[in-house]
């Protein structure tokens, strides 16, 4: 894989860091900008990433993740302002967005309010339910402490190798290829005087998932994405429990018929862990737009 360099650029009042490989001047294609899920951090696609040769590549830490600052939010809106501000910053137009489940949300809401700025998206498992969800959504959630179980996430750890080891054989990091859970715990990670803990605080990662409906107009805006959009869907849940798995889609089934140039692809052997358990089968759907 072309190396790949990283650097802070301030975007939406947050500075976020962005991964870049390849050169934009030599790129036979558009840019491509791969947006991570909640919990997880822009190197989560390095496995993804060289299997791309040639492509300019750009991976984001969203706000809270990764080596990003640490700033709090109040709907799940605001990852898709953070987004659409930090291609304005890099100066980049008509890019290819990839986004994996709540980044999926995120390159929706920023391709629906700046158009000019994406030419096609690839929706991996976007967080983007069904209406009914929404229509259940009370604000009055936030205003008391976090109470998804991932607020009770263990945080600290002796050291990237002793996450490794504590995590590999646990659903569901133990679908993921070694490479990618070696990315995992490397780059989400950052080090402190008792050795490492989560760059995603359990807190932050517990209040995204609390908030899940915030953004009550999201249905709203992918009816405006008139650009390609493919949506790809990972196993379905069939028992009312599976929605508390986080191996099943969350994906409205129907989404894809709501952009006006919406294509659905089912991939019913693989988990919502797409990207980590299968960068092979992800970078070809990326060479597909």
């Amino acid at each position: 894989m072309s190396e790949v360099s990283s650097r802070f650029v301030k975007a939406n009042g947050i500075n976020l860091a962005v991964h870049e490989c390849g050169q934009e001047y030599q790129a036979q294609q558009p840019t491509l900008v791969l947006v991570h899920a909640t919990g997880f951090h822009g190197r989560c696609w390095d496995q993804v990433i060289q299997r791309l040769e040639g492509r300019h590549v750009i991976a984001v830490d969203q706000r809270g993740h990764g080596a990003s600052e640490q700033k709090p939010f109040h709907n799940w809106a605001e990852f898709g302002e953070d987004l659409a501000a930090l291609l304005t910053e890099l100066g980049v137009n008509g890019v290819e967005a990839v986004g994996h489940s709540m980044g999926g949300h995120a390159s929706v809401a920023a391709a629906a309010h700046h158009p000019a700025l994406f030419s096609k998206l690839l929706l991996i498992d976007p967080v983007i339910l069904d209406p009914s969800f929404y229509a259940m959504w009370d604000e009055q959630v936030l205003t008391g402490e976090p109470t998804h179980p991932a607020a009770r996430r263990r945080s600290q750890f002796s050291s990237r190798d002793d996450m490794y080891d504590r995590y590999r054989e646990r659903l569901p990091f133990s679908l993921f290829t070694e490479a990618a859970m070696r990315d995992y715990c490397h780059h989400g990670l950052v080090d402190n005087d008792e050795g490492v803990q989560l760059a995603c605080a359990p807190a932050h990662e517990a209040r995204i998932y609390d908030s899940v409906c915030s953004n009550q107009s999201i249905l709203e805006q992918a009816k405006t994405v008139s650009i390609p959009v493919t949506v790809a869907r990972s196993m379905q849940p069939t028992k009312p429990e599976d929605i508390m798995d986080f191996r099943y889609s969350p994906t409205w089934k129907q989404l894809a018929s709501q952009f006006p140039n919406g294509e659905d692809r089912l991939f019913e052997h693989l988990t919502h862990f797409m990207p980590m358990q299968d960068p092979d089968q992800v970078a070809q759907l990326i060479r597909e737009l």
